[in-house]
């Protein structure tokens, strides 16, 4: 038997950076994000090797244990050794032996939520192969919580959420870990040409964004005014963003997120950087609409509307940076599980 799963990563339309405690604790955060077909993969095979056999594919990497009922947290894929913790603790199980594969479509750190959507397709694979009573906003939360809590790692809640659920949703983020995912029902056609529309550009660079997350965190704490401001124009923006896609207002949304990227700039430091600039100055002279980068910022993927025939003269304009653009559709559907 092969138990196998798959998450989609997201793209960030509106609001990021709003589902971020203290902002959301205190204020309360709002997100409209849409789900991409690029995934996290994770196969479990159960076995009786008294090993857990971790293999990292896209990294070409493997790491193995002994079959214990809690693996060291100690610097070494501790991300997934603590689900599988997380997992054992929660329901009182015994040592399991077992190979796990895992795979992701884009290279971590690049904005699109790999992290997060790779503890969800884990989470959604370890629930599929015990058993285990997982709803949706269970599993989402599940995740959360070992990254923010277990491994204490920065950051929002989105991702976890967006993955699980997927589609266009619009989230709302309230204090002690309230979350709303209100679906948005969309015709196909809309989410044809919004997906047509989109140019995906990788940067071919990375950041580590717990650094940039804790720096916003650091602002809102002490009360930054041109920070937290930045932040309530974005939860504007979300709300703006989810009309116009209920409109099928599609050229709004290009106006929406050239509004979006400049109010993310104030939240912290960091968040962009001259090549950033440049290739946003390049493709808005190409033809695109608006932009903005993908994440909480500094490296990664950033992403464009282009209306019309425009993704034509926008990509060339993107050739001289070095970069990549990933072709991709926006998708319905979140978390699947199966076995094999």
């Amino acid at each position: 038997m092969i138990v196998r799963s798959k998450a989609p990563l997201r793209l960030g339309l509106a609001g990021g950076g709003t589902d971020v405690s203290p902002f959301s604790d205190i204020y309360g955060g709002c997100i409209l994000n849409a789900t991409t077909s690029l995934y996290a993969y994770c196969d479990i095979i159960p076995t009786c090797s008294g090993e857990i056999n971790f293999y990292l594919q896209d990294k070409k990497e493997k790491y193995s244990y002994k079959s214990e009922k809690q693996l060291p947290i100690n610097g070494e894929i501790d991300l997934l050794k603590s689900i599988y913790n997380r997992i054992i603790r929660d329901y009182s199980l015994e040592a399991l032996s077992f190979d796990i594969h895992t795979f992701v479509d884009a290279p971590a750190g690049s904005g699109l939520g790999t992290s997060s959507t790779l503890v969800v397709a884990v989470v959604g694979a370890f629930s599929e192969w015990l058993g285990l009573p997982l709803g949706e906003y269970d599993i989402a939360n599940l995740a959360y919580s070992i990254e923010r809590e277990d491994l204490k790692l920065a950051g929002g809640k989105q991702d976890q959420y967006a993955a699980t659920f997927g589609g266009f949703n619009f989230m709302e983020f309230f204090s002690e870990g309230k979350v709303i995912v209100n679906p948005l029902r969309l015709k196909d056609e809309v989410i044809n040409e919004l997906s047509r529309n989109i140019v995906l550009y990788y940067t071919e660079t990375s950041r580590k964004s717990s650094d940039i997350i804790q720096l916003q965190q650091k602002n809102v704490q002490q009360k930054n005014e041109q920070s937290i401001e930045a932040m309530h124009k974005l939860k504007e923006q979300a709300i703006m963003m989810k009309e116009a896609l209920l409109r099928n207002d599609l050229d709004e949304v290009g106006n929406i997120l050239n509004i979006g990227w400049e109010y993310k700039k104030q939240m912290a430091k960091g968040i962009t950087t001259k090549l950033f600039e440049d290739v946003y100055a390049s493709a808005l002279k190409a033809g695109a609409i608006g932009g903005k980068i993908s994440g909480a910022g500094g490296g990664g993927y950033i992403f464009f509307y282009c209306p019309n025939q425009t993704r034509y003269d926008v990509i060339e304009s993107l050739r001289k940076f070095g970069g990549t653009v990933r072709r991709f559709e926006f998708t319905k559907t979140g978390l699947k599980t199966w076995k094999n």
